[in-house]
């Protein structure tokens, strides 16, 4: 079989987004209509060898620096590839490197390879990758030219998807102005490092839209022609379960709790959830979810939804990190696999969804 006929997905990076991703292609490819997963791994370290092999067990094949081939060797793991092997063989290529390392890497690798490769994601604020993206907000307005994706950050789906559902769903300009405080987790359970002993304010980088959480929901929302008032501000505190956001949406038409709660309910992206700490949230995923990870965009308190003289709805949330830009990612990369039957292959993970937690 030739590279047109084979889809491989190939994943860079397994931090708390790749290693989930790469486990879930894996296991979920036949449905997705996927052939081969291969991932990249940056350093030979010990300490991440099990987790290498897990991975591999499960069909993933790994790709290396040409130069570091030797030192992966030495720890007992067998690189299949290297890096520029690897991208210039698959259909579609997952950037799931931290802070800017996707822009670097568009510049020194992708851009050689845009005639052999169908599609190029990158995670979180790699702004200037491509088109931003968030499943279920603007997959109308992604085209076939669009080659570059720049999957947005978690705290942005949930932004995005609130906005979506509470204002917009009703008319495009229902919208006066929203606000949110992204009250984040320290750091992912994984990690040792960035843990913060007290909470901790973040600056305004943006003087329009404060932080860049509400900077890229915005620039989600210019994808479809709207241009939208928002506003975050953001602070670690020192949890690692989950991040909770608390949004105060004004809109141009009267409602109710109860209407709110009705078109969030509605949302099958959505969750309602009486629990009010985000450890039971948090747990509830870890058990039930796929790799431990909830997929909704958001997880609402239900209890805490208030509408004020029917115009200013206000109340908090949780946000599945890294579920919902997964999600996303799966569903961008089977629409470049698959244009014209992606839909029916992204709903075999509706199973993974949930209406409660």
């Amino acid at each position: 079989m030739n590279k047109m006929e084979r889809k491989i997905v190939h994943v860079i990076g397994t931090g708390t987004i790749g290693e989930p991703l790469i486990g879930i292609l894996c296991e979920q490819k036949s449905n997705l209509g996927i052939d081969e997963i291969t991932f990249h791994k940056h350093s030979p370290l010990t300490k991440d060898k099990p987790k290498m092999d897990n991975l591999m067990k499960k069909g993933a094949r790994l790709s290396v620096l040409e130069d570091r081939v030797d030192a992966f060797k030495s720890i007992g793991l067998e690189p299949e590839f290297t890096l520029e092997e690897s991208i210039a063989r698959s259909s579609v290529v997952i950037d799931c490197t931290p802070g800017g390392s996707g822009l670097k890497n568009k510049e020194k690798y992708y851009n050689k390879y845009t005639d052999q490769v169908k599609g190029f994601l990158a995670q979180g604020s790699e702004n200037g990758f491509g088109k931003k993206y968030a499943r279920g907000i603007n997959d109308h307005v992604i085209s076939s030219d669009d080659q570059f994706l720049q999957i947005v950050s978690c705290n942005t789906h949930n932004i995005a998807c609130l906005v979506n559902t509470i204002a917009l769903s009703i008319a495009p300009d229902n919208l006066l102005s929203g606000k949110f405080v992204c009250i984040r987790r320290s750091n992912d359970i994984s990690q040792t490092d960035s843990y913060v002993p007290a909470p901790t304010v973040n600056a305004h980088s943006d003087n329009d839209y404060g932080t860049h959480h509400a900077k890229d929901a915005a620039g989600l929302f210019k994808t479809m022609n709207l241009d939208l008032d928002l506003f975050s501000s953001a602070l670690k505190i020192n949890t690692q379960y989950m991040h909770t956001v608390w949004f105060n949406l004004n809109l141009k038409e009267p409602t109710s709790t109860e209407k709110v709660l009705e078109l969030l309910n509605r949302n099958d992206r959505i969750a309602l959830t009486e629990h009010k700490a985000s450890n039971a949230v948090f747990s509830f995923g870890r058990d039930q979810g796929l790799y431990g990870r909830i997929l909704n965009q958001t997880v609402v308190v239900e209890d805490s939804i208030n509408v004020k003289n029917e115009h200013e709805v206000t109340g908090f949330c949780f946000t599945p990190q890294d579920g919902n830009s997964i999600l996303s990612s799966i569903a961008a990369t089977v629409r470049f696999l698959n244009p014209h039957s992606y839909q029916d292959k992204i709903n075999s993970l509706d199973p993974f969804f949930f209406q409660r937690v």
